[in-house]
């Protein structure tokens, strides 16, 4: 057995059913190594197609996605999905492979120092240098991948290394325990809640990486206190819940900012600053908060807890529940606000302008999707909408990338979640320029059986770009580019594709689109003039009290 062999038996040790990733004359010996695997290795067109795999395939399942690249140019283009992964909180493991120890000490051909390189996002990286070190690597990256917070874990193992025999066997996987918080911790936050008069929750992707979901609707049921969902925490309350005001993290006033105006408590659950700067929402840093997450809270000014309550989240808010003897409800205003976003929401619902507007788009969307079914949201003016008007009965059915908020992730990302869950609903949402990054894609997605629809908003530009130049400048400049025929363009691939011509058409063609057997590609025209007009109406937005 060589160190390769022993690789891909620690991979399946550690339960791995996918590595996503490009074959590479230094990673031939994995490559051969998994002809007799378990896990199926899917070719990709695009090491960041491989890495955006891995990444969403890792915050669906709470498992390390992984992916593989050759080394330089290959290892370069996992980089930017693997600080997705980071950022995210999704844990992935990212293998490359490397020229020999014999070489690094000279200039070599595609030679980088991938440890070095790798080190600024991930949370650990280290080469194989000697084959019976290799069970220990690989346990110890996936337990640091997937332990909280979550991120990418990097492997390089050079070429000579990876043919040299080698005994060993991979190592007993550990079962992860539960950490509880203290008793000193839950009393504070169960007194300070007690006392609050206008409290708001605000949950973040801690919350639906620890399944806390139920825990958190329950908790906010009882002591009558609204919620707050960032991007990433959508699901984490059931929109339809009449405590939800669905999602905050716009980089401008909002009506549910207005509830943050009015608090004088911030409950944090599962909330990482990377999703929503506490600046935005705190800025003096004078609103009291309570910090609830299975990780200490950062440090940062205007998010300095009365009292943190670290370990186990769904345990927490139950003793705390348990603890908070609190009669209050909501202030009066919270009904108010919750009636101007619901009224803003359904406003468009039979909106039949052409191009779309982008909340038409998404309501209609809305209206086919299950809510079990899975959206992914690449980055652009249409992610915006997005985290605004797309609302989520259920944890993990609107993924959104908002630590790295790279361009691109979409269409790889469709394609995994089609692989965690093959019955439902998945689409690709993205804008024109996030289309042009991946759609490579698309192909992978064909050839492996993967039949999602990829809904693309039309503009012909950088739409978000745009919006900001205008916002600072008072026009766009550099953001406008022509698109190929994207109907023709799915049918040279052996796809499907359509257009959409008027606002009526779009319901139909979503529900022909998720009959099809191929992947399908849906050109929709969009208005982005209304971007515009919300930032006028966030700037006159006033908050009643």
């Amino acid at each position: 057995m060589n160190t390769a062999e022993l690789l891909v038996k620690c991979l399946e040790n550690e339960g791995v059913e996918y590595i996503f990733g490009l074959p590479g004359e230094e990673n031939l010996h994995i490559l051969e190594a998994l002809k007799d695997s378990s896990i199926q290795f899917i070719t990709v067109r695009h090491e960041q197609g491989a890495a955006f795999m891995a990444d969403v395939y890792g915050r669906l399942t709470g498992k390390a996605g992984v992916c593989l690249s050759t080394l330089g140019p290959g290892a370069t283009n996992l980089m930017t999905g693997v600080a997705d992964a980071n950022l995210d909180g999704a844990p992935l493991i990212a293998i490359t492979g490397q020229v020999g120890t014999d070489r690094m000490h000279i200039e070599s051909h595609q030679y980088l120092d991938l440890v070095a390189m790798f080190a600024p996002v991930t949370k650990w990286n280290r080469q194989i240098v000697r084959p019976s070190t290799t069970p220990e690597i690989v346990r110890r990256a996936f337990k640091i991948a997937q332990q909280e917070k979550p991120g990418a874990v990097h492997i390089d193992l050079p070429e000579n290394i990876a043919a040299m025999d080698t005994d060993g066997s991979p190592l007993t996987t550990d079962g992860r325990e539960k950490i509880y918080a203290s008793s000193r911790s839950i009393n504070q936050a169960a007194q300070a809640i007690a006392k609050a008069k206008n409290p708001v929750i605000l949950a973040g992707n801690g919350t639906i990486r620890a399944k806390a979901a139920e825990a958190l609707t329950e908790f906010a049921t009882k002591l009558n206190i609204p919620v707050v969902n960032t991007f990433m925490g959508k699901g984490a309350i059931p929109y339809t819940h009449p405590l939800s005001l669905w999602t905050i993290g716009l980089q401008q006033r909002d009506f549910i900012t207005c509830a943050f105006e009015q608090s004088d408590l911030v409950i944090a659950v599962g909330y990482d600053l990377i999703e929503y700067s506490p600046k935005q929402w705190n800025p003096e840093g004078s609103t009291p908060i309570i910090h609830i997450g299975e990780a200490s809270a950062e440090i940062d000014s205007s998010y300095i807890p009365r009292a943190e309550v670290v370990g186990d989240i769904g345990d927490s808010l139950s003793e705390i529940m348990k603890r908070a003897d609190r009669e209050g409800r909501p202030l009066p205003s919270f009904a108010s606000v919750r009636s101007e976003i619901r009224e803003d929401y359904e406003h468009y619902a039979n909106d039949t302008g052409f191009p779309v507007k982008p909340q038409k788009i998404i309501y209609d969307l809305r209206q086919v999707m299950s809510p079990e079914d899975v959206v992914i949201s690449d980055v652009g003016a249409h992610k915006m909408w997005m985290a605004r008007h797309y609302h989520c009965d259920c944890p993990n059915t609107c993924l959104i990338s908002n630590g790295f908020a790279a361009m691109g992730i979409a269409i790889p990302g469709a394609l995994a979640a089609k692989l965690v869950y093959p019955n439902k609903r998945i689409v690709a949402v993205t804008g024109d320029g996030g289309f042009m990054m991946n759609n490579q894609e698309l192909e992978t997605a064909l050839r492996v059986g993967t039949n999602f629809v990829t809904l693309i908003f039309n503009d012909s530009g950088y739409g978000l770009i745009g919006w900001k130049q205008i916002n600072q400048f008072g026009q766009p400049a550099f953001v406008d580019f022509k698109n190929p025929d994207f109907v023709k363009f799915s049918e040279s691939m052996g796809l499907k594709g359509y257009r959409i011509n008027s606002a009526e058409e779009l319901i139909p063609t979503l529900e022909e689109a998720f009959k099809q057997d191929v992947p399908t590609v849906i050109d929709c025209p969009v208005d982005y003039g209304e971007n515009v007009k919300f930032s006028q109406k966030a700037g006159d937005l006033i908050c009643r009290i």
